[in-house]
């Protein structure tokens, strides 16, 4: 066993704080735990910050997200085995979306992996599930010659995200070291990741994001955080650059159709009834063996019941929202029955009408199907709409 756990950070009593804390309390953010940090929500008024995360670009804080480098032979071979993609084939510079699964066919977590070398890999995982992760990690790697080493503490993650958001990082951008050896920002392409200078302060510079929009997300030490927030913040004040909380980047995410563990995703949800059916086909089909496999099977048939649910968008009818909770129904008095759930919604500042996203039986999941939703005791109508709600233009 070569697994090695470093810098383990076990969960504590009360809500962390990230090294960017005195920064919003400094721009009057008001703050909310998340994932077990003192994470701030807004500081101003959330819907403006959407909107100029929309039209130009949101500044957000996402140091609650969790990091784990994955380093050694076999660190392909390990992250083959625990998490549900393929990782053997994916290029050095590139990222990959996956989750690990539980040994009942549920979600530990979704998360973001990084190749940044040819044996090293950077793991993301959610805040609230950081931990879990790593511990699964640890029991899973145990016949790999791997290391695992948890970051956490140690790492700051600042996002800008928007249609200006290249232009910003151009402007303070003194190096970038492409995997094909490139040193043009043009060249980082979605979903890649590449060492760089901005302002003096290295970071991992990621074109990846959670809002639907072009942007980046970049890991530095916390103690050149506040620096990178400050720089960043300079160069995109004439061009719109707000600070954005909490609020806004869940907004933003539901409008993009992404999913949030704890609402679309969970332990004891199925990846087919949470949309992620195809991600799970695909492993099925190409690995032998990976944790969880063999009740994915199971799952994976049982996705073809008629009362199976599965997630689907939903576009108001009228302007009254619907929450999460909320029941879908069909039928009135004694015949009236549940039909699913809302596990998302919000009255959307870009598309100006309410959206959702829910668990829907299969046999009333067809686009431009007409669904009741039971808002505090009176039904309002909602159309299933396909996901994305929102894309932007190119």
């Amino acid at each position: 066993m070569t697994i090695q756990n470093q810098d383990y950070i076990p969960e504590t009593e009360g809500p962390r704080r990230t090294a960017l804390y005195e920064v919003h309390e400094s721009l009057g953010a008001s703050f909310t735990d998340f994932g077990g940090w003192e994470m701030p929500l807004k500081y101003d008024n959330d819907v403006a910050e959407h909107k100029a995360v929309r039209e130009a670009a949101g500044l957000f804080d996402l140091s609650h997200m969790g990091e784990i480098r994955i380093a050694g032979p076999e660190a392909s071979a390990l992250l083959d085995h625990a998490l549900v993609s393929s990782f053997g084939k994916l290029a050095v510079g590139r990222a990959k979306y996956s989750v690990m699964a539980n040994d009942r066919g549920g979600l530990v977590d979704d998360l973001i992996t990084y190749r940044v070398a040819d044996e090293e890999y950077l793991v993301v995982p959610n805040a609230a599930n950081a931990d879990a992760v790593l511990r699964e990690f640890t029991v899973r790697g145990t016949d790999f010659e791997a290391n695992v080493h948890e970051e956490t503490a140690a790492t700051s993650l600042i996002a800008l995200q928007g249609p200006v958001a290249a232009s910003v990082i151009a402007e303070v951008l003194d190096d970038l070291r492409l995997a094909d050896g490139g040193t043009d920002l043009a060249g980082l392409k979605y979903y890649a990741a590449a060492p760089a200078v901005l302002g003096g302060i290295e970071v991992l510079l990621a074109r990846t994001g959670y809002t639907g929009e072009d942007g980046f997300e970049l890991y530095v030490p916390n103690e050149s955080a506040p620096a990178l927030w400050a720089l960043l913040a300079e160069a995109g004040r004439d061009r719109g650059v707000v600070p954005a909380g909490l609020a806004a980047r869940d907004s933003l995410r539901l409008e993009a159709g992404m999913p949030l563990y704890g609402h679309e995703l969970g332990p004891e949800l199925s990846p087919y009834t949470s949309g992620l059916g195809k991600m799970v086909d695909a492993a099925l089909r190409n690995k032998e063996e990976f944790v969880g496999r063999d009740a994915l099977e199971k799952a994976q048939s049982a996705a073809q019941d008629e009362g199976h649910r599965i997630l689907v968008g939903l576009k108001g009818l009228s302007k009254r929202p619907a929450r999460a909770g909320s029941v879908l129904v069909e039928g009135e008095g004694e015949d009236r029955r549940e039909i699913g759930t809302v596990t998302s919604g919000i009255p959307s500042p870009t598309l100006g009408h309410p959206i959702a996203m829910a668990f829907v039986d299969s046999r009333n999941a067809e686009t431009g199907t007409t669904i009741a939703v039971d808002i505090r005791g009176r039904t309002q109508d909602f159309e299933v709409v396909d996901l994305p709600f929102y894309r932007r233009s190119e």
